[in-house]
């Protein structure tokens, strides 16, 4: 059941056409660009000085690096590196899609980066996924929540970050099995990974044997969404969930509690990006639960938050958490596989890290064992003003 507040593309054979020419183009445009820069793309398993790369999604995306550059400077202070120096090379995405391949092309080739860490969304991380199964490189994502960037089998592919699936049972395990709800609506924005959400939540929930929720979508360009709170309104639901951007997600927060709706609100973990003040905007809604890292209360954890505060001046959020446990990942398994570039893969796959948002250890396909927790917002705020 899906109502939308924006038109809907309806599926036909014209389009899976282009869809699919579009992939193979991309295809075609990238192996271009590999085999053109073969001749300067030998890969070095010597020298003082590691490049790591790290694509965020825009200029803004000031997060991502900020743990990036906390996680190199740490390392560079470690005596037992033994001369080797670890160096961040930053490019940011803005443009067309497919910016990402040329940004993975230069950084491989042209800086000539062990590693790349991705900080951006799903959309992104496809063409980068395919430069560096041609090339050989490692990529460890850190934001992109895509269930099939693992299901292409690439060996190269890494992540830190829960999938969409993973998100989606520790969301069906909460409110069905623990919360015992059985009318649930889900809201959706008109971003890529917001859709992506979506579909790996309906194929989890159909294979767990749960009702199908009555779906919403709205475009998140829009600044009034008076619409959808009535239509959510008029239906009396045991609980809502948001699969939007966090900025969405708290306008249409507000939006429902201004109409004294208290029915408690589950977002995916795209809602706790931001800093510490636009989390404590939507914990002042009351009664929302997010996917999220930062609720972690180990020393580690605790360590992490306390030492990003003092340095950036505001705390942590879940895009700089991953960030900061994906760059010191690929830092260890650097340093694991004896400084060779060759065996780097084969260290991160053995690789058993405790970081700052738990343990991570990968399976087969790259994927992040385990699921995520779902936190009350008043205990990630708590955690974060210590």
């Amino acid at each position: 059941m899906l109502f939308s507040l924006v038109p809907m593309v309806k599926p036909n054979i014209k389009h899976y056409t282009f869809l699919r020419l579009l992939s193979l183009v991309s295809f075609l445009l990238i192996n271009l660009m590999v085999n053109g820069q073969k001749s300067s793309g030998e890969k070095h398993t010597s020298g003082t000085t590691i490049k790591i790369g790290l694509l965020i999604q825009d200029k803004n995306s000031i997060e991502a690096r900020q743990a990036a550059e906390m996680a190199i400077q740490t390392a560079n202070l470690n005596p037992a590196l033994k001369g080797q120096k670890f160096e961040l090379i930053v490019s940011s995405l803005e443009g067309p899609w497919g910016v990402g391949s040329k940004a993975a092309v230069d950084m491989i080739f042209k800086d000539e980066v062990w590693a790349i860490l991705g900080s951006h969304d799903g959309r992104n991380a496809h063409p980068v996924e395919q430069v560096t199964a041609k090339t050989q490189t490692i990529f460890l994502s850190a934001w992109a929540t895509d269930p099939s960037l693992a299901n292409a089998y690439v060996p190269w592919f890494f992540s830190v970050v829960p999938n969409d699936f993973q998100q989606s049972e520790a969301l069906i395990e909460e409110i069905y099995k623990k919360e015992h709800f059985s009318r649930i609506a889900i809201a959706f924005d008109n971003d890529y990974d917001s859709k992506i959400t979506l579909q790996s939540f309906l194929t989890q929930n159909k294979s767990a044997g749960k009702p199908e929720p009555q779906q919403f979508q709205y475009d998140n360009s829009l600044p009034d969404i008076k619409e959808l709170v009535s239509s959510l309104n008029e239906t009396k639901f045991d609980a809502i969930i948001l699969l939007g951007q966090a900025k969405t997600s708290l306008n249409l927060i507000k939006k429902i509690r201004t109409e004294k709706n208290a029915i408690p609100v589950f977002c995916s973990i795209s809602a706790s990006s931001g800093n510490e003040d636009w989390i404590g905007e939507m914990n002042k809604s009351g009664n929302v639960n997010v996917i999220s890292p930062l609720e972690h209360l180990d020393t580690k954890g605790d360590l992490f938050i306390r030492e990003f505060k003092q340095k950036y001046g505001h705390s942590p959020d879940a895009v700089a958490s991953y960030a900061y446990d994906g760059m010191n990942i690929l830092i260890e398994g650097i340093i694991k596989s004896g400084y060779n570039k060759e065996k780097l893969r084969e260290a991160l796959s053995k690789l058993k890290f405790e970081g700052v948002t738990g343990l991570i250890q990968f399976d087969q396909r790259g994927n992040r064992i385990g699921l995520p927790v779902l936190s009350n917002l008043n205990v990630i705020v708590n955690v974060n003003r210590k």
